[in-house]
């Protein structure tokens, strides 16, 4: 009987002490929680990180969201020279070409008008040279007049200059020597007039069926051939950015398509006019890619280093928190109990870092990881 009695007294004071206890904590908590500050228990600390305020680099850089676009400067599409229709073609879309490659051949009436001149040509050439040697040596046996080699001199000079200049004329055709003394040589035309790749690249584009004529700057081109080696990107930068961008100024791209990985570039234009709609103004950039990874239509971040770095106040992200009516604050403490709501102001966000433009200073203490633990507990001790 002593014994259950003793346990009853012990269960009493155990509820007793729990309840006080309860109470306390309570109390405690409503008294240092006003809404711009707070107490917090050993335990509660745990789940912070408390740190000093210090002192960073911050890049005056701007970003902006494009898109990847073909260099339309190395974008080139494959016009013949002179019209004809096609009857033969040597390469498809999507194949890379060096500078100098047959891409396809136009049955050209011009070409052979120029060929027939030239061979033409080429029998008057031949003709005046064997009447200019058989001139020098009648002159050098006393049986031809001064005036009759100096004739025979000039009628060559003209003959050689008139077949210069037909071959030119076919050289202008795409025909190579070889093909020219070939066709000199057999007295035979050749209709075809090669169309080459004028620069290295990559077949963007191809509308050459056999039969289609062909006209010089008559779009469709039968092919479009494109150096990939560098790409456009072109973005919409808002204007009040635009004062701080220059020709040249260096860029760095990213890609969805390639996570984590930059692209180096220069600004080669600024758009001379702002939407009115969008107040933003257009920027394009050349970016470098040698690899050819970029594709037209890529969705594109571009950053630009707009100024030098500039120390800085900073707080890592976690140590800021932004509240309900957008004000942004971080919690100040002296003896890392207590804990005070400060507003601040924060400019940019690099590196994992806020960079902190007012309502802070170099040496002070706050949590860098948990203030909204802070806030939350402020919150709930206010209810």
């Amino acid at each position: 009987m002593i014994n259950l009695n003793k346990a009853l007294l012990l269960l009493v004071l155990a509820s007793l002490y729990g309840c006080e206890k309860h109470q306390s904590i309570n109390e405690v908590d409503k008294a240092s929680s006003n809404g711009q500050s707070i107490r917090i228990s050993a335990t509660q600390l745990s789940r912070l990180k408390i740190g000093t305020v210090g002192m960073r680099p911050f890049l005056q850089q701007s970003e902006a969201v494009g898109t990847i676009a073909f260099n339309d400067e190395r974008n080139v599409q494959v016009f013949p020279s002179y019209q004809g229709k096609i009857n033969g073609v040597f390469a498809e879309i999507g194949q890379d070409v060096k500078k100098g490659k047959v891409l396809y051949t136009i049955d050209s009436p011009d070409l052979v008008q120029a060929e027939s001149a030239m061979i033409a040509a080429a029998g008057v050439r031949e003709l005046t040279s064997r009447t200019l040697d058989r001139a020098k040596l009648l002159y050098s046996e006393k049986g031809l007049a001064e005036k009759d080699l100096q004739q025979a001199v000039s009628d060559q000079q003209s003959a050689e200059g008139a077949y210069r200049a037909a071959v030119n004329a076919v050289r202008i055709f795409g025909k190579s020597d070889a093909e020219v003394s070939r066709i000199i040589a057999e007295r035979k035309v050749d209709r075809n007039m090669p169309v080459k790749s004028p620069i290295n690249g990559r077949i963007t584009a191809m509308n050459a069926p056999l039969g289609f004529l062909a006209q010089p700057g008559s779009s469709p081109a039968p092919f479009t051939v494109s150096d990939l080696s560098t790409m456009w990107m072109i973005a919409n930068v808002p204007e009040r950015d635009v004062p701080k961008l220059h020709l040249g100024d260096a860029v760095e791209v990213k890609v969805d398509a390639y996570p984590g990985k930059l692209y180096q570039g220069k600004v080669t234009n600024i758009g001379a006019s702002v939407d009115p709609n969008t107040h933003s103004a257009t920027v394009r950039s050349e970016i470098s890619d040698p690899s050819h990874e970029l594709h037209p239509g890529m969705l594109a971040t571009f950053t630009i280093q707009t100024g030098a770095p500039v120390q800085s106040v900073a707080v890592p992200l976690d140590g800021i928190v932004r509240e309900g009516d957008g004000t942004m604050i971080v919690w100040v403490t002296s003896d890392h109990q207590n804990f005070t709501r400060r507003p601040v102001e924060i400019g940019l966000q690099q590196d994992g870092y806020d960079q902190i433009l007012s309502g802070l200073h170099s040496g002070e203490v706050i949590a860098t990881d948990g203030a909204i633990f802070l806030s939350n507990a402020v919150a709930v001790a206010t209810q």
